[in-house]
């Protein structure tokens, strides 16, 4: 991974060590890929996957799949809103992205495979009980050759709001490696580490940790570096890899050096509301799970792209525990739950597209967004919906897919596919096959044999 020394240790001979292989500082790996540059072709595609967890399980019939020609007690709550694309009909509170249906894939026949709260299918059988993320990392190694990002990085809404929410771990780590073992977990930013407490940086080569130490660390250092002139004379390698680490991996995390404007496209905190929530436990003031999601859900997509611009291959999304709308004690019923959840939603995925097609990163980075299950048919007697494992909305964009294109086909009460399902493991394959150069994979020497083949032999879903 990525380590750092303290400031006593800043000199020509122990300054870093990243991508720590075999004894191998960054500078004499990086002469040696320069070495091998063009002897082999590359296992990866270039591409990165973002990959948005609506933990809780959202509703197929408010979001992607509405349905009105059905009885009352199964009818689409709070009605549809046309989209760009003739025929095709998102719920009610996704009027942007509705906008954005061209450039959307929406899949109609998935099925979690479960009806249960886990952290599916990030986490699963399909992904052998890891972070998908780690089953790349594992293949791809941990960081970018060229900028020194972490390529496996998962996100709370402390990531970007030191005083908000981290992980709900009730269903399990979102860090998980499986068989893999810890060098392969996400890097997490944010948090309440040690790191953050004494802002002192000083990294292990098993793991980064803590977005705001890191900034404030590398500034420290880089003045110090400038000021002493401790540059001077290092050979191109050295030079390299202080640059990844004071400008690449900084920046990158640093929200204070995106465009203003373009922060303020991606801000959802508009939608935090303090007191419509607060008859529910989780919107009450101890809690606060709908106004952490609205506070930092744009932030975090934003935070996604700058770090898959920069080098990272595969970044996780979660929030808090807000789509699951049961309408009960604890949890908002779908017409207050959408407007809570869906709309901050619809706004961040939404700027988030319309950010990457300017920029134009549409073939570059694929963002994947669903949940660890559906929601029943029938509307309880709370308004609400509850578990359901028969089908699964899944979202779409980017990494050079066709939008404007469904993909299966729900029967008339939403409850199953009536064409051919896909599952977590043709999800898993999708992605892979968006990552990696599968031809190139398979006859790489070196690699797990059984990974490789598990991962290259998953069927991806067939897209237009």
């Amino acid at each position: 991974m990525l380590s750092f020394f303290p400031d006593r240790s800043l000199n020509r001979r122990a300054f870093l060590t990243v991508g720590s292989l075999g004894g191998l500082s960054l500078p004499q790996l990086l002469a040696a890929q320069a070495l091998a540059k063009g002897r082999e072709k590359p296992i990866t595609t270039g591409k990165s996957v973002i990959f948005l967890l609506q933990h809780g399980g959202p509703s197929q019939f408010e979001t992607l799949d509405p349905k009105l020609d059905v009885p009352d007690g199964i009818r689409t709550v709070g009605g549809v809103t046309q989209t760009a694309v003739p025929g095709i009909h998102l719920g009610a509170t996704l009027p942007r992205l509705a906008r954005q249906a061209d450039k959307l894939a929406i899949v109609r026949s998935y099925q979690s495979g479960s009806n249960a709260h886990s952290t599916r299918p990030i986490i699963g059988e399909a992904s052998l009980k890891a972070n998908m993320g780690s089953l790349y990392s594992r293949l791809a190694g941990t960081n970018d050759r060229e900028s020194g990002m972490p390529l496996n990085v998962t996100l709370y809404p402390n990531s970007v709001e030191p005083q908000a929410l981290g992980a709900d771990e009730r269903f399990g780590k979102f860090t998980q490696t499986g068989p893999f073992g810890k060098s392969y977990e996400p890097f997490v930013p944010g948090g309440g580490s040690e790191l953050q407490k004494n802002l002192r940086l000083a990294l292990s080569p098993e793991r980064l940790d803590n977005r705001k130490a890191l900034l404030f660390a590398l500034d420290r250092l880089k003045s110090k570096v400038d000021s002493s002139g401790t540059l001077e004379g290092i050979d191109k390698f050295r030079l390299q890899a202080f640059e990844m680490v004071l400008q690449g991996v900084a920046k990158a995390f640093d929200l204070s050096q995106e465009d203003p404007q373009t922060l303020a496209r991606y801000d959802t905190s508009a939608f935090v509301n303090e007191t419509a929530y607060a008859h529910k436990t989780n919107g009450k003031v101890k809690r606060r799970w709908y106004q952490n999601n609205a506070q930092t859900l744009g932030k975090l997509l934003l935070l996604a792209r700058r770090l898959c611009e920069a080098g990272c291959g595969f970044v996780t999304i979660t929030t808090r525990f807000v789509w699951d709308m049961h309408g009960d004690q604890n949890n908002l019923g779908m017409q207050q739950g959408m407007a809570a959840v869906g709309r901050p939603f619809d706004h961040a995925v939404s700027a988030f597209i319309e950010d990457c097609q300017a920029r134009g990163l549409g073939d570059d980075i694929l963002l994947v967004s669903t949940g660890e299950m559906g929601r029943t048919p029938r509307i309880n007697k709370n308004g609400g919906r509850d578990h359901w494992g028969g089908l699964t909305p899944l979202l779409v964009y980017g990494g050079g897919i066709r939008g404007g294109q469904v993909v299966g086909q729900s029967t008339r009460d939403g409850s199953k596919p009536l064409t051919a399902p896909c599952n977590s493991r043709n999800l898993l394959g999708t992605l892979m096959a968006q990552l990696f150069d599968i031809g190139e994979l398979r006859i790489k020497q070196g690699l797990p044999t059984d990974l490789v083949r598990y991962v290259s032999s998953a069927t991806p879903i067939q897209f237009d």
